[in-house]
């Protein structure tokens, strides 16, 4: 037993040892093709929030004169649309003139 486990020992040694110029470098670019793939996916998640916060940001309800702010009816005209992204150009939107500011004209 011993015998054996000292020859696969020596062919195992003796095949790392030939590989050794190949697996040096391979080991190299792999390491550094996890770091690229690494940062592209942290780029790409950070594009995505972006986007979708961009999007976020369009709903009008907030500011309009039918948004009540309570979580039980949101909106009495538009109930299934409030607060999400169905109500981004709602028909019914009509700005509360207490929440938008007499200096910002669009």
């Amino acid at each position: 037993m011993y015998r054996l486990l000292s020859i696969v020992y020596g062919l195992a040694h003796g095949l790392v040892q030939a590989l050794e110029p190949i697996l040096v470098p391979l080991c190299l670019v792999a390491a550094w093709v996890i770091v690229g793939l690494t940062v592209l996916s942290v780029l790409t998640g950070l594009r995505s929030g972006l986007q979708r916060a961009k999007q976020m940001h369009q709903i009008p309800c907030s500011t309009c004169r039918f948004f009540t702010q309570d979580y039980h009816l949101k909106c009495p005209v538009q109930p299934r649309a409030a607060l999400s992204e169905a109500a981004i150009g709602c028909p019914d939107y009509d700005a509360d003139p207490a929440q938008t500011s007499p200096y910002i004209t669009l």
